[in-house]
C-alpha cells in the first residue's frame, strides 16, 4: 500500500507537468494536499498550470528540458531544497513522433533521448536521494502499450517506450533487493486518453473521440492502482477492456514461443486467427 506516499503535505515531482496527462497528474496529487514541483519546458504552459494549482497546495517550478542532465539535476536540487524530500517522482514527459526501422538517426536519437534516456538520467539523479531520505518513496515511469505489444507503424517510439518497461521492471528489482520496500517503482501505461500530443495527430478542432478516455479518468485510474502497490498499471479505455489487453499481450508473448511471424497480429496470413482468438473460438 502506498497512502504514506500519496499524502497530505508529502512532495510529488513531475516532468511534462505544464498539460496534459501530467498537469492531470499533478491536480489530482494537489486535491489530495501534496505539495509540487513541476518540470516542463514550455514555460508559460507551466505558469498557467502553477498558477490554478498554487490554489490548492504549495506549487515550485522548473522550466528546463528533460534531454538535459543540468536541467534535471536543477529539478532534483529544487525540490530537495524547497521541500526537504520526495515522496513520488512521475517521469511522465514525452513525445510521440518517431521513425521507422530505417529511418533517419537524428529522428531516432531524439526519440531515445526524450522517452528513454531522459528517465534514465532522472533516475540517475532521484534514486540515490530518495534511499537516503528517511521516508518512503515511489516512482513512476509512463510506458505505453506500444511498448508491449509494438505495433508497426513507429519503430523509434515503440523501442523507446519498450526500453521503457524493461528499465522499470529492472528498476523495480534493484531498489527491491537494496531498499525492501522504502522505494518502490511502477509502469504506467494508459489507455486510449485524449491529450494534447494525441490532439495533435488529428486535424485542428477535432473533438475527443468516444472511444478515448480523458486525462483525467486516465489519472484516476493510476491513482487507485499506485495506492494499491500495482507495478503494472495498464490502464483500459471505452473501447479496450483489461481482458482484450491480456489477450493481445499474450498472443504477442507467443509469436515468439510458437515461431510464428514477426507481429504475426498484423500480419496478412495470421489475421483470421488472431480474430477467433479474440473472440475465444481459436
Amino acid at each position: 500500500m502506498n497512502d504514506d506516499i500519496l499524502a497530505a503535505g508529502r512532495v510529488a515531482v513531475v516532468t511534462g507537468a505544464a498539460v496534459g496527462l501530467g498537469a492531470a497528474a499533478a491536480r489530482r496529487f494537489a486535491q489530495t494536499g501534496m505539495r509540487l514541483c513541476l518540470f516542463d519546458r514550455n514555460a508559460d504552459a507551466l505558469t498557467k498550470t502553477a498558477h490554478e494549482l498554487g490554489q490548492l497546495t504549495t506549487v515550485g517550478t522548473v522550466v528546463g528540458d528533460v534531454t538535459s542532465q543540468d536541467d534535471l539535476t536543477r529539478l532534483c536540487d529544487t525540490a530537495y531544497e524547497r521541500f526537504g524530500d520526495v515522496a513520488l517522482l512521475v517521469n511522465n514527459a514525452g513525445i510521440s513522433a518517431g521513425a521507422g526501422p530505417w529511418g533517419e538517426l537524428p529522428a531516432w536519437r531524439h526519440q531515445l533521448e526524450v522517452n528513454l534516456f531522459s528517465i534514465i538520467a532522472a533516475q540517475s539523479i532521484f534514486v540515490p536521494r530518495m534511499l537516503a531520505q528517511p521516508n518512503r518513496a515511489a516512482i513512476v515511469n509512463l510506458g505505453s502499450k506500444e511498448g508491449i505489444t509494438t505495433p508497426p507503424g513507429n519503430a523509434a517510439y515503440s523501442v523507446a517506450k519498450a526500453g521503457v518497461k524493461v528499465l522499470t521492471e529492472q528498476l523495480a528489482h534493484e531498489l527491491r533487493e537494496i531498499s525492501g520496500d522504502k522505494v518502490s517503482a511502477h509502469l504506467f501505461v494508459p489507455g486510449y486518453t485524449w491529450t494534447p500530443m494525441n490532439a495533435a495527430l488529428k486535424p485542428n478542432g477535432t473533438p475527443k473521440p468516444d472511444e478515448a478516455w480523458t486525462a483525467e479518468q486516465t489519472v484516476d485510474y493510476f491513482v487507485e492502482r499506485l495506492c494499491r502497490g500495482d507495478f503494472y498499471i495498464l490502464c483500459p479505455d471505452n473501447v479496450v477492456t483489461p481482458e482484450m489487453d491480456a489477450k493481445r499481450i499474450r498472443w504477442a508473448s507467443d509469436d515468439m514461443i510458437q515461431n510464428r511471424p514477426a507481429l504475426s497480429r498484423w500480419h496478412p496470413a495470421w489475421l483470421d486467427r488472431f480474430a477467433a482468438f479474440m473472440r475465444g473460438t481459436d
